[in-house]
């Protein structure tokens, strides 16, 4: 079980911190149901959730974890072919999202980032759903990244170009 003031991925909610454990005022008396008190990180608003809640939830990463997981980006390979039918492209890369691992999201991000080089390269921009999927992978990524280095969200990319420049270890 969590601890109030411990940092969580949510989620599809992404980064949100433990602000309380307990029983809610409005739960039948008795019932003695725990749940937490979530505040996501980058948005606005509390969520309620049972602490036996199916829905994921795992600590986040810690600062150590974090730059390592930095310095293996360039390791972590883009696929090599991507769907080409709208549908089944958005399913696919949905995938990603449902390991909830930060090196699934930069494989994915990777992936259509690749992918839109190629298409820039033959005069064509990337699709709607490319964008909207790199996106959400990038708002997670840095989301946990920024919380679990202490940095402000907007710093993360260069914090991660920074990190992968030749002796740019910080």
């Amino acid at each position: 079980m969590f601890q109030q003031g411990e940092w969580i991925i949510y989620g599809s909610t992404g980064v949100c911190r433990v602000e309380g454990v307990g029983t809610p005022e409005w739960a039948p008396a008795g019932e003695g149901k725990l749940y937490y008190r979530l505040a996501p990180a980058f948005d606005t608003g509390v969520i309620l959730i049972p602490v036996d809640s199916p829905v994921f939830m795992r600590p986040i990463l810690t600062r150590s974890q974090a730059q390592e997981l930095i310095d293996r980006i360039p390791q972590i390979c883009a696929e090599q072919s991507v769907r080409c039918e709208a549908r089944e492209l958005a399913e696919h890369y949905r995938a990603f999202f449902q390991s909830h691992r930060c090196e699934d999201l930069v494989q994915l991000i990777k992936t259509i980032y690749q992918k839109g080089q190629a298409l820039a390269r033959q005069g064509k921009k990337p699709g709607k759903t490319d964008l909207q999927f790199r996106k959400r992978a990038e708002q997670l990524l840095h989301g946990e990244l920024a919380v679990a280095l202490g940095i402000p969200l907007d710093q993360v990319p260069a914090y991660i170009q920074q990190r992968l420049q030749p002796g740019g270890e910080s």
